[in-house]
Order: C-alpha cells, then structure tokens, then sequence
C-alpha cells in the first residue's frame, strides 16, 4: 500500500510556496499519496503554541524576511517579500476551494500552488472570490464551480476535522507534513521526510 503523506498549511504561508514543487517530486519519487489538509491558522495555533507573524517582536519579523530573501535565492523561486495582499483579508476560503478542487480529483496541489504564487509572487487578492476564480481557470479548472464549493457542507465538515486533527497532532506552523503520525515541520524538512519516505519502503 503507498504511504500517505498529510499536508498542513494555510494558504497565506510563504513557506508552503517554498515547499510546492519539491513536495510534488518527493511525493511522485516515493509513488506516495498527497493529502491536502489547509487549516485555520488563527483557531489552531492557540492551542498549539504557535505564533502569527504580525504579533512576533520586531526582530524576529526581522529575520523572517531574511530567511524568505535566502530562501528564494537558494531556490530560485521567485517572491516579493513584502506583496501588497499579504496578509489577506481571509485565506480559509481559498484552502476551502482546494479541498474542493482534492474532493473533485483535481490536481489540488497544482490550484494550491497557483493561489500561493498569486498571492506571494503576483500580487493578486487571494481573498476576493473572483481572484480564485480566475486562478483556478488559468490551470484550466472550473473555477466557478470550484469556489460555490468553498461553502458546501461536506469541504466544511472537512474543514472542521481539518482544524481538529491539526490542534489534535499539535500543529504549529504551516507546511508541517505527517507520515504514519509523525511530523515534519517546515518546508526546510522536505529531506527528512523524504528519507522517511525511502525507509517505509
């Protein structure tokens, strides 16, 4: 059987755009299965210990764009370090029509990344309904259909025991990936998971 790998993030999190295409080729390399799991970051992380960006002293936000400049270089990933939509008004609709888009077996991961690019390199508002929808389509998915979904009583159910998993694991930050109940956190883990990977076989 192919192993699972749950993905935990938010769709506002620089480091989730960082972590999309290697995820991607770790997860095909390994022939393992991707399970998308956006959660709510402001309702997960007080009980879990984790610390929104904006509420962190100075300094640390300090060292956290530094780490976004090194990070982009290293990868040569494109990002503005500063966009002008960040942070949005409300990312969970946009990880509600993810899960819409897995729920519908569409390459959800593929949405995924093109909301974060939208939002991290494109300076779109991933907030406003229409950005999503001409998002989705520009991967050439029904993106009116996909963000009516966002609301739908099953992605919301999802979304719930999304949320609950997340406090239950004791998620703090965002990407943080789960094999067989054991976490990895950040997208700077990506080795460790795929050595995980390599050892389940």
């Amino acid at each position: 059987m192919s192993p699972t790998v749950e993905c935990f993030y938010t769709l506002s999190s620089p480091w989730a755009y960082f972590a999309g295409p290697r995820l991607e080729a770790i997860v095909l390399r390994h022939r393992a299965r991707l399970v998308l799991r956006p959660f709510d970051f402001r309702l997960v992380v007080p009980e879990t210990g984790g610390v929104p960006l904006r509420t962190r002293p100075e300094p640390r936000q300090r060292y956290h764009a530094l780490e976004l400049d090194r990070f982009r270089r290293y990868l040569g990933m494109p990002l503005n370090l500063a966009p002008r939509h960040y942070p949005p008004t409300d990312q969970r609709p946009a990880g509600r029509m993810v899960m819409a888009a897995q729920a519908m077996g569409l390459d959800a991961q593929r949405l995924s990344h093109a909301i974060l690019r939208a939002l991290w390199v494109e300076e779109q508002d991933i907030s406003l309904p229409e950005t999503r929808i001409k998002v989705a389509e520009a991967e050439g998915m029904p993106g009116t259909a996909l963000q009516a979904a966002e609301e739908a009583s099953e992605v919301l159910a999802a979304w719930d025991a999304n949320n609950e998993a997340a406090v239950r694991l004791g998620v703090f930050g965002s990407p943080t990936f789960v094999l067989r109940g054991v976490m990895f956190w950040g997208q700077d883990r990506l080795d460790f998971l795929d050595r995980a990977l390599e050892a389940a076989k």
